[in-house]
């Protein structure tokens, strides 16, 4: 896991060692050759001698590499592969010089990588299946740089915000795909590359991997026996080579869910004194005494680390401005104090993230499995609109009657509307206090195309999730926060093996009756205590309302009042003053999720003015 950074056609960075330094503490070095200026940021988990520094050469190609290539040992027998040493990084090389492109298809890894080739000019940027490890472009005239984080492309060129996808962060609550808040500037999507001709810079970007085609395959026809013990080989596989492919120790996160029990039961056998860590949080669900159950069961070297958010006033500012761009998922907050307690013990761990966007684990998939909501029905939703307008509003997320509420919301939107409200429900309904209305073009396209091509409500939303959700939010959130204390993740449910296989799995294997991740609760219930595989879905349940109305309260209001604030730009100042003031028919949670977006902008928009380059 380490930080890139490479330029065309830009002069070399003499002060670049601090830039990308928390993504890699151990080692910072560069390369200059022909017009191109490669940077790494080095955090040593594989081959931890200086073998495996970068940036590494060998013939005519140079990599700056960051993530992990879990099964690189095995690509080297399988195509004699002869190293000089154990780094992964130079796996990639010989793999790359003997197959092209077609070496992508082999590798069971997070990565964001670049390879120049020096005799032809080109230079190769790939990013793994799911988009773990991100790199971010800007390309304007005769100048293109890249790297693993905007903050850094924010130092060294002049950047211009593009205000049609601020507009569409308030609705969507991140950037879907290659959106960028910036002008010339893209996030590189999951499972794709380009090829870049240095001399002048003409791009081709392919495709090489994608979700949709998973689920356009024709669903497996096993039964259930053959269903668990083919997810279980493949998760006993991906953590072995979780762990193997590590110099370190490896740890565990520990939730008190299935997810992370299951992970933490096939590490077990391949980690003797295997450490597990749970996050107890002040004022929020404790996970701790099911988690204690797991570790108890696998006999494991476990800690709880309990956090109180007493900083939280003082850390806000920082932790939201790591992202580069506004990110309203709140949930940024936990993971980032998460990340930092679990660093004093170890360097990697094994998280469950990416098991309930392709297991099926969330409560709102359960009606999606019953009913396409994406097709229209005119007699449900004008039925569903007069409903709405007669509920009595929600103030507890947790009850019966809030689900029943959203649902009937949900079932009152149309079009994109109807996904958003499953998912984001933040400004879905109050448009009119908006200057203008979202565009959400490329999020639009998928979402038609979705619609056209998939069948059944149940594949569509949770590959519409997997596309935006997973990639936009859960993957940035988890690799800001890791990364900005220099720990590193690994995550089994996204091996290769199972972004190939589990969509192609039966739904009723996900979703059964109202049972959400049916198959990995049917593995749980064997392996697990039987309190663990009965648990409803959790996530970090953090007291957002209670946070606006006392402890970031008078940052809210320091922002929000002030007479410069930027959200005046987009939203009917009086509908906000209202918010602040609580002053609106509003469900408490969704008042909170509203101003806790805004102050997100206001925060993002703050240090981009004050940081943002002269050159």
């Amino acid at each position: 896991m380490c930080g890139i950074l490479g330029t065309i056609n830009i002069k070399t960075i003499q002060k670049y060692k601090s830039f990308l330094y928390h993504r890699g503490p151990d080692k910072q070095d560069s390369i200059s050759i022909d017009n191109i200026n490669l940077y790494h940021y080095r955090l040593a988990i594989q081959d931890l001698s200086e073998a495996g520094n970068q940036p590494m050469q060998y013939k005519n190609y140079t990599i700056i590499y960051n993530g992990e290539i879990y099964n690189h040992l095995e690509l080297r027998k399988k195509y004699s592969l002869v190293c000089k040493s154990s780094s992964d990084t130079e796996t990639i090389l010989h793999l790359y010089d003997k197959l092209g492109v077609n070496m992508l298809n082999e590798i069971d890894g997070m990565f964001a990588m670049s390879i120049y080739d020096n005799i032809n000019k080109k230079l190769f940027i790939a990013r793994d299946r799911a988009g773990k490890k991100p790199v971010y472009i800007y390309h304007k005239e005769n100048t293109l740089l890249f790297s693993s984080e905007l903050n850094t492309i924010q130092k060294l060129v002049y950047l211009e915000i593009n205000e049609e996808k601020i507009n569409d962060y308030f609705f969507l609550g991140n950037h879907y795909k290659n959106d960028t808040v910036f002008k010339n500037v893209q996030e590189l999507e999951s499972g794709s590359y380009i090829i870049i001709d240095t001399q002048n810079l003409s791009i081709e970007k392919t495709l090489w991997w994608s979700i949709i085609d998973q689920y356009k395959k024709p669903k497996l026809n096993v039964n259930i026996i053959e269903a668990k013990e083919q997810v279980e080989f493949y998760l006993d596989l991906a953590v072995q080579r979780r762990i193997d492919a590590s110099d370190l120790e490896v740890g565990c996160f520990l939730s008190g869910g299935i997810d992370s029990g299951l992970v933490t039961a096939m590490a077990s056998k391949r980690s003797k004194n295997l450490k597990t860590f749970t996050v107890a949080f002040t004022g929020a669900y404790n996970e701790a005494p099911l988690a204690k159950l797991v570790a108890k069961k696998f006999n494991t070297t476990h800690t709880q680390i309990q956090i109180d958010f007493k900083d939280l006033q003082t850390d806000l500012e920082h932790i939201i401005s790591n992202h580069g761009e506004p990110f309203m998922d709140s949930s940024a907050i936990p993971s980032y104090y998460v990340s930092k307690e679990a660093k004093k013990y170890s360097t990697v761990i094994l998280n469950g993230d990416g098991a309930d966007e392709l297991f099926g684990g969330y409560r709102r998939y359960v009606p999606f499995s019953k009913f396409d909501f994406f097709e229209k029905n005119e007699l449900i939703t004008y039925g569903s609109k007069k409903l709405s307008r007669l509920l009595p509003q929600s103030h507890d997320k947790k009850t019966r009657y809030n689900y029943f509420n959203r649902l009937v919301n949900l079932t009152a939107q149309t079009g994109i509307d109807i996904y958003l409200a499953a998912t984001t429900d933040v400004f879905i309904g109050y448009e009119k206090y908006f200057k203008n209305s979202p565009n959400l073009t490329n999020l639009k396209k998928d979402y038609d195309y979705i619609n056209n091509t998939l069948e059944g409500g149940l594949n569509k939303i949770m590959c519409l999730d997997f596309e935006n959700l997973l990639f936009g939010d859960l993957l940035v959130k988890m690799d800001i926060a890791n990364m900005a204390n220099s720990l590193e993740g690994r995550s089994p449910f996204l091996s290769k093996e199972f972004l190939n296989y589990a969509p192609m799995l039966p739904t009723e294997f996900k979703i059964k009756r109202s049972q959400t991740k049916y198959i990995l609760r049917e593995i749980a219930a064997k392996m697990l205590p039987e309190e663990i595989s009965k648990q409803p879905k959790r996530g970090f349940e953090i007291p957002l309302k209670d946070w606006v109305n006392s402890t970031i309260k008078d940052l809210l209001h320091s922002y929000l009042e002030s007479p410069n604030a930027y959200f005046k730009n987009f939203i009917d100042k009086n509908f906000v003053y209202n918010l602040l003031n609580n002053n609106l028919n509003i469900p408490s949670e969704k008042r909170a999720k509203m101003l806790y977006s805004i102050l997100c902008l206001e925060i993002w928009y703050s240090n981009f003015k004050t940081n943002q380059s002269l050159i």
